[in-house]
């Protein structure tokens, strides 16, 4: 499965099939709240948080690509992420993109 941000893929013919997407919302740990409330006095990275971010970003990706495999995709093509806070302490991460089907 090819994942691109671009509308085309160079050299390559396809047909749209459909819009696709996947999303996840993730929460803080209490934790680590704690732990990066101090650090945010200090300063520097919040690698735990980084790192959740992250995390959340490669599921709810898989959870697009599953989507794609399941119409017959061979790409998804003009990738977008967006986050969005849907409570305090939780976010959702959402991305979308087309699935299209090699010719």
């Amino acid at each position: 499965m090819k994942l691109v941000n671009t509308e085309v893929i160079p050299g390559q013919e396809y047909e749209v099939i459909s819009l696709v997407r996947g999303s996840i919302i993730q929460a803080r740990h209490v934790g680590s709240d704690i732990f990066n409330a101090l650090k945010g006095l200090v300063g520097g990275e919040l690698s735990s948080y980084s790192k959740m971010m992250e995390d959340a970003r490669s599921k709810a990706t898989r959870r697009m690509v599953e989507e794609a495999e399941s119409l017959g995709a061979d790409a998804v093509v003009n990738i977008r992420y967006t986050t969005s806070s849907v409570m305090t302490g939780a976010a959702e991460i959402l991305v979308f993109g087309t699935a299209v089907r090699f010719v």
